[in-house]
Parts: C-alpha cells; structure tokens; sequence
C-alpha cells in the first residue's frame, strides 16, 4: 500500500520504473560523453545507393585539369631553358652561361689565345710543330723536325685546318734550332715570355700534335731548370741544352711545338723526352720532357733569319764529356782538357787541366754541363767561374764569345 507521506516516494523514486508494477517498462540509453570515441554508423542496407558515374566523372574532371596545368608548366620551362619550339630550335642562347664564358687567365683561356699561333709541320712524311713568330710568316721550330727535308715537300697545318706550303730558312744541329717561312701572311705571332723569368713550379702548357694528333695541349709545371742534356743520333750531330724540365705530357710529334706560361707567353720550344723506352720509336711520355729556353731560341732564330746561319757561344776550351769526365772520375765539375789561346778562358786566367765547378753560380758535375750551359749565353755575356787548381778554389770572370764559324 502506498501513502504519500513515505519518503520512498520522495525524491528520485517518483521516476522509478518499477515503482508500480503495473507501469510500462522502458528501456533508456545515455547520450555519449564527448570524452568517448564517436559511434559507429552503420548505413542503413536498404537506404539509397551512390551512383558509380558520378565517382567517374569526378575522377575525370581531376585528371583533365592536371594534365593541362602540367602541359602548361613544361612549356613554361620549356621555352626559357631555350629547347621550345619551331624556328628557335637549336638556336644559340643570346646570353651564354656564366660556365662558358672561359676567363682569358684561365687555361682554357690560354689555350684559345696560343692555338691559333701554333702549327703541325709535315716534312717529307714526318710530322712536328712550330709557332707563328711574325705576321710575315716565320715560324720557329726544331732542327731535327725538318732535318733530312726537302723544301718543296713541306707544309704547315694551322689550328682552323687551313694548310700553306713552307721552306727552310735556315737551320743550326747544335742548338736544335730551324726556321721555315710560310707562304701566308697575316698570321698571329705569337707572344715571346722571358726564359730567365720562371720558376720551378710555374704552370705551363704543351702545344703541338703529339703521335700525329694535331692541335694537343697538355698541362703541368715547370720540374727544374737548366736540365743539361746531351742528345743526338749515333754518327750525327751531339746536340746540348741547358732545358727546361716539365712534366706536360709530351710525345714525338711535339717537338718544336712552344711551352707556354700562365699568361699564353711561350717561354721554351719542346724538344727532348726521357723515356723508359729502348729506342726512339718506342719512347713515350713518362712525366719528364725538355724544352729549350725561349731566349736562347729566339737569339738563335734571329740570327737565322738575319744572316742565314746562328751564332755559337763558346768559352774557348776543350773538355771531356760523359761519365767521369770530371776529377777522379767522381762527376765533381769540368776538367779543361785544353785552353785556346787566344779566347774567354785564356784571357780569363784558366788553364789546360784546371776543374770548373760553378758557372754563374749552377753547379756543374762533367763537361758536358759546362758545354750546355755555355750555349744557353749570348755572346758578349759576362760570367763567373769558380775553378780548382791544384785542389785550391779560385774564381774567374769570363767574357763568352761566338765560335769562327
């Protein structure tokens, strides 16, 4: 029985479905807290599908405007990288590249500056170099590139593949030195450097066609300086140098071609190579090559064209070369085996049997040093010698003078 006044009937329990017996039941879900995660729809299996057109065509619609934009955006590029279309095909770009555009002190610039100078010389089969040293025509080479040559079988090759016929002007064995002319005017000369100038470590170029590979430049150093060599075919002319040594790649066919300098300057004419190789035809470049200093060359080429014959610079004694051509046998400087009187020496002071063992300060270890570096002088040059007599260390200035011939 139920009375109003209980306190069960207080409160929540007026909302209690149990309350009467004889009330309808029900059955109350909470809504979700926002802390939990949503509820699952599930789709209602007989609610309305979506078509499978619209997906398509949506699809579609997306594709089209990304291909237009990517069309778009290549042409764009396309036509400023300068590869675009029609008659600009292949047209060169107004504005090069910062990347081509080859400084002049560079070596590439160097090399663009000198090629032009330097040219194959073909004689009667065989193949060498030389350089421009005048508009008219001159061109400096090597005495054995055009020795045993006919005139009428020599021609030039210059770098733009032009060819001209040549002659010889003149020619002296001992120095290594020719001069032909061209039948050609108008040629670039090249630019004459200082031989004395230049140190051990400078950079250099080798210009020529070594192996009959025309219009070759190769790179290195300067490897050292007043290099005495002695060289020559057995029966023929001895010929001597005080070099300059470099490790530019140079193979025959480079003989005669110039050695240039950072600022395009030739400074030596390549002329000699060492070789692991038994014979000439099998030498080949192993990093140590010989060029004849430019001063001496161009005093000789002058003297040439001038005269028709060079000068030959002599300190006016007779040595011995090759191995132990000094005191004892021991390399220790160049014994006078003579003394001609008159001559430098003589009037100098020096004797039949005295050892020279410095000229102007280079240090000379056998006869065939002091020959070399002789040659390397002009006449009328002043030089000191410093010499042993009977094993007392003296000095002596002597004038060089020019051979009879």
């Amino acid at each position: 029985m139920t009375d109003g006044s209980s306190p069960w009937w207080n409160g929540d329990a007026r909302q209690d479905p149990w309350r009467d017996p004889y009330s309808a039941s029900a059955v109350v879900i909470p809504p979700p807290t926002s802390n939990g995660p949503p509820p699952e729809v599930i789709p209602d299996p007989d609610g309305p599908r979506r078509g499978f057109g619209l997906i398509l065509l949506i699809c579609l619609i997306t594709a089209l405007l990304a291909g237009g934009l990517g069309g778009t955006l290549g042409y764009v590029f396309a036509t400023r990288s300068g590869v675009g279309g029609g008659s600009t095909l292949g047209a060169a770009p107004q504005d090069a590249p910062a990347a081509v555009q080859r400084a002049p002190e560079s070596l590439a610039g160097v090399a663009k500056q000198v090629a032009p100078s330097v040219v194959t010389v073909r004689v009667t089969g065989a193949i060498g170099s030389g350089f421009v040293v005048s508009a008219d025509g001159y061109v400096i080479t090597n005495d054995h590139v055009v020795e045993g040559g006919g005139t009428e079988a020599m021609s030039v090759a210059f770098s733009d593949g032009s060819t001209a016929s040549a002659k010889l002007v003149g020619r002296d064995p001992e120095s290594d030195i020719a001069v032909i002319k061209v039948a050609k005017s108008g040629l670039p000369p090249i630019k004459f450097g200082n031989s004395d100038e230049i140190a051990v470590g400078d950079p250099v170029l080798a210009f020529g066609s070594p192996l009959a590979l025309v219009n070759t430049v190769t790179s290195g150093i300067v490897s050292a300086l007043d290099r005495t060599i002695q060289a020559g075919e057995p029966g023929g002319t001895t010929r001597y140098y005080a070099a300059i040594q470099t490790d530019a790649a140079v193979n025959q066919g480079n003989s005669g071609g110039p050695l240039v300098d950072a600022a395009g300057q030739v400074i030596g004419v390549n002329s000699v190579i060492r070789s692991v190789g038994g014979t000439d035809t099998e030498a080949g470049n192993i990093g140590l090559a010989f060029a004849i200093p430019i001063n001496q060359a161009r005093r000789v080429a002058e003297d040439i064209i001038d005269t028709g014959k060079a000068r030959r610079t002599v300190i006016g004694a007779e040595v011995n070369t090759g191995n132990g051509s000094g005191t004892g046998g021991g390399g220790s400087g160049a014994r006078l085996r003579s003394v001609n009187s008159p001559g430098p020496a003589a009037a100098a002071g020096l004797k039949a049997g005295d050892v020279v063992t410095k000229l102007d300060g280079h240090v000379l270890e056998d006869g065939t040093d002091l020959i070399a570096l002789v040659r390397k002088y002009a006449p009328g040059a002043t030089v000191a010698v410093e010499f042993r007599r009977s094993g007392k260390a003296e000095t002596a200035s002597v004038t060089l003078a020019a051979d009879a011939k």
